[in-house]
């Protein structure tokens, strides 16, 4: 047998394992499609396409996804053909292309979208919860069963699920254990409160032409100062910029983030230049890649593909990354205060796939949405790389001969917290990256908390903000 064959078969087992290849339907209108002879298209939808943007992910549709899928739904007697729309633009291009096609009542029965953009799709009524569109096989599917609820939660709104996710990240604290046991300080280190953190940075500040910590601020460094800076913090006090249908403005929580931006770069413990250079972000990488930096806040790309030692990888590379820089969970304030009462916070990002309200086969595209959210997709997908995924099955074999990633896969996403998906968002984000810089240029930290307050104000008016901790 061929490979191409048996990669055919696999996935016809793959489906039929799932519960995915049924018998024929009767075809349009009960949603399933392609039953007595009728022939049923579907399509697919990205911001990918061949040769260009997420080219790996284009690939993986049009030569592994749509071949294996129409394979087995013929061999269950469906006449399914499968088309891929491929898109390779700017991404508020595609978004703008996508709503236009949404408002229509057109566009894709698959969509792929940003998680940061479930939220005002749900609000706006362009996307519905995927058992409302498709049944109750959404909840039935064992995939769900394989990703901690904090993974879905980057393609859901409001406790209900509206996508499913096709990537997975996290946050960790990076640091050089080189320049840890010059300090004496012990190279196995795991920070339980911020005060250790700082207490460690203090320590680190003996060493000549080293800058102790690193946390993004400023507006330099855009959303990397908000997802790799102020959200870990915040949610470490227990509060997220978001909950309970209102956004917080100048609460306790925010006051003490940034009171720690006061400290750490008011003591000297971080460089306050690097937070104002348009590079500001790289020469940080490059920083801690040379061993000048101790302590960084991160996320796994970092580890990935910055440092990566491979030099056709990484943009910093580290020759020896994996004998010399160590990595910890971020640690809530102080032990228990972090959002849910954890100790141990992060934030992830990422991407999925909707599907469409509007969708003439909404059950048969969920056959496909779960088939391209199986164990064997995946694995398909990730084969010759080492990246993270939504499931644990999956993570389990591909991150097997990578230490760090398997640690972010098994602690980090699954107290991983997210953006919230609204359309104010964006906005709200550069108000959080200012109130930052100030601190970071001396203005007391309650003046930046009220500012940031008003700034919020303006953007989601007064009735939508909790002032204060109300």
């Amino acid at each position: 047998m061929h490979a191409r064959s048996r990669r055919l078969a696999a996935g016809i087992a793959s489906l039929t394992a799932l519960g995915l290849v049924a018998a024929c339907g009767s075809g349009g209108d009960d949603g399933g499609g392609g039953g007595d002879g009728d022939a049923v298209t579907l399509t697919i939808t990205a911001n990918a396409i061949s040769g260009g943007k997420n080219a790996a992910e284009a690939d993986w549709i049009r030569d592994w996804v749509i071949p294996q899928f129409e394979a087995a739904q013929a061999e269950a007697g469906r006449d399914v053909t499968v088309e891929f729309l491929e898109e390779g633009v700017d991404d508020e291009d595609y978004k703008t292309k996508i709503v236009l096609d949404l408002q229509a009542g057109e566009g894709a029965d698959i969509i792929g979208i940003d998680g940061i953009w479930v939220g005002e799709f749900a609000e706006a009524g362009y996307i519905a919860p995927l058992s409302e569109v498709a049944g109750d096989a959404v909840d039935a599917w064992d995939g769900w069963e394989q990703m901690p609820e904090a993974v879905q939660s980057a393609m859901s709104f409001e406790g209900e699920r509206y996508g499913v996710p096709q990537g997975a990240d996290g946050r960790v604290l990076y640091y050089n254990k080189e320049l840890f046991a010059q300090a004496g300080l012990p190279e196995d280190w795991q920070p339980t409160s911020w005060d250790e953190i700082l207490e460690t940075a203090r320590t680190l500040s003996s060493l000549d032409g080293v800058i102790p910590l690193q946390i993004n601020a400023g507006t330099a460094m855009g959303e990397a100062t908000t997802m790799q800076g102020v959200l870990p913090l915040l949610v470490g006090t227990g509060t997220e910029v978001w909950s309970d249908g209102a956004w917080n403005g100048d609460t306790q929580g925010l006051r003490d983030v940034l009171e720690l931006y006061a400290t750490i770069y008011g003591e000297g413990l971080g460089d306050p230049v690097l937070q104002q250079e348009a590079a500001g972000r790289d020469n940080s990488f490059a920083q801690f890649a040379a061993g000048e930096i101790g302590i960084l806040l991160e996320g796994d790309y970092f580890w990935r593909s910055v440092i990566n030692p491979d030099e056709n990888v990484g943009t910093a590379p580290m020759p020896n990354r994996d004998e010399v820089v160590g990595y910890a969970l971020i640690p809530a304030q102080t032990p228990g205060s972090g959002v849910q009462g954890r100790d141990f916070v992060s934030m992830g990002g990422g991407t999925g796939r909707v599907l469409n309200p509007g969708s003439d086969n909404p059950e048969l595209a969920w056959e496909l949405l779960a088939f391209m959210n199986s164990a064997e997709a995946y694995t398909e997908r990730v084969a010759g790389t080492v990246s993270i995924t939504p499931r644990d099955d999956v993570n389990a074999e591909v991150l097997a001969s990578d230490p760090m990633l398997t640690f972010v896969s098994e602690n980090v996403l699954p107290i991983n917290s997210y953006r919230p998906g609204l359309a104010a968002y964006p906005q709200v984000s550069v108000a959080l990256q200012e109130a930052t810089a100030a601190v970071v240029n001396g203005t007391p930290p309650a003046d930046a908390a009220a500012a940031f307050e008003q700034a919020l104000i303006g953007i989601v008016g007064e009735e939508n903000v909790a002032t204060g901790d109300g």
